[in-house]
């Protein structure tokens, strides 16, 4: 069937050849007219319909029997009835179109399965390569967060291993952190969060980080361009922002502080993103040095800065101003 299927999908030469085929089987039934007995007018045109249909098509087996019935009656049945349609002659034209209307419909039908099944086969064929991909995505995903989930514990270590007395703390600080990464992979794997624009993505992703942290009493004001990020940068682009914004609701205002954020996430005219998150905070010391701050935060929100291939740094614009400036691709 696929051999034929080229032939079948162009119109124009699948009628030109059905009526070449009705034509050469008209040909040859007049050629061995003398030879056959009476009774055969339809011999060669069974054969002739059959292929037309197979070959090229619906509509040429349909013309190509028409054609053939017609020449049959003119050619071989009307003489020997003087023209005149007898009850014989009118049952045996009824009998080619019932034969011929069988072989054409068992032949589309054929077609039309062997199409059918071919379409659900390219489909599965489909369906197949894309779960090969989305597993080996999924299992490259994996591979990251267990690498970062590492990374991260290997920081807590060091910090507990430099203030013992604050292990607990140390341990409450990673489990905190390990809770928000679930959290924002269960977002990032639910497909109708994952297809929201982006500020009210990441307004929602702050409204859980608010009500996670039990900061009733402060607001947190989004605005974001309608940016698209791959699933990987959106990933770390989360976790930043999570962890920035854990970061302030600690230093700027307390366990049940009251306040406002501001997280601005625009473009600027070099094609890159610039992530701003500012607090009303009392804002940065004096004598605040991002490079040798002790803080694990903020070493794991320029980690995070780095992963985007983007730079952080801290102002105080009436609180902390926190600005990640990074690659959108």
């Amino acid at each position: 069937m696929d051999a034929v299927e080229p032939l079948r999908r162009n119109r124009l030469l699948g009628d030109v050849c059905g009526i070449g085929l009705f034509a050469l089987a008209l040909a040859l039934r007049a050629l061995v007219d003398d030879v056959l007995p009476a009774g055969f007018p339809f011999l060669t045109f069974f054969p002739a319909v059959i292929l037309s249909t197979v070959m090229f098509g619906l509509r040429p087996g349909i013309v190509c029997a028409v054609l053939s019935a017609l020449a049959a009656w003119y050619f071989f049945i009307g003489p020997a009835t003087g023209m005149v349609l007898t009850g014989q002659a009118a049952l045996a034209l009824g009998f080619f179109a019932c034969i011929a209307a069988i072989d054409i419909a068992l032949v589309h039908v054929s077609f039309a399965a062997a199409e059918r099944l071919r379409q659900e086969k390219a489909v599965t064929a489909k369906l197949y390569e894309e779960q090969r991909t989305m597993f080996q995505e999924l299992q490259h995903r994996v591979a990251n967060n267990m690498q970062f989930v590492a990374a991260l514990l290997i920081l807590h270590r060091r910090e507990a291993a430099q203030a013992p007395e604050r292990a607990l703390t140390t341990l409450d600080e990673a489990r905190r952190r390990l809770e928000t990464i679930a959290r924002l992979h269960r977002r990032l794997h639910d497909p109708d969060r994952l297809a929201l624009p982006m500020e009210p993505y990441l307004r929602e992703l702050c409204r859980d980080l608010l009500e996670a942290a039990g900061a009733r009493a402060v607001v947190c004001h989004v605005s974001a361009p309608d940016v698209t990020l791959g699933v990987a940068r959106l990933t770390t682009l989360s976790l930043l922002v999570a962890e920035i914004v854990t970061n302030s609701l600690k230093h700027a205002f307390g366990p049940h502080g009251v306040g406002a954020l501001d997280v601005t996430l625009s473009r600027l005219s070099s094609g890159r993103l610039e992530l701003v998150i500012v607090d009303d905070g009392p804002g940065l010391p004096d004598d605040f040095d991002l490079e040798r701050s002790p803080s694990l935060g903020l070493r794991i929100i320029q980690g995070l800065a780095g992963q985007l291939d983007g730079a952080v740094r801290f102002e105080n614009r009436n609180g902390t101003a926190v600005l990640v400036e990074f690659s959108a691709a």
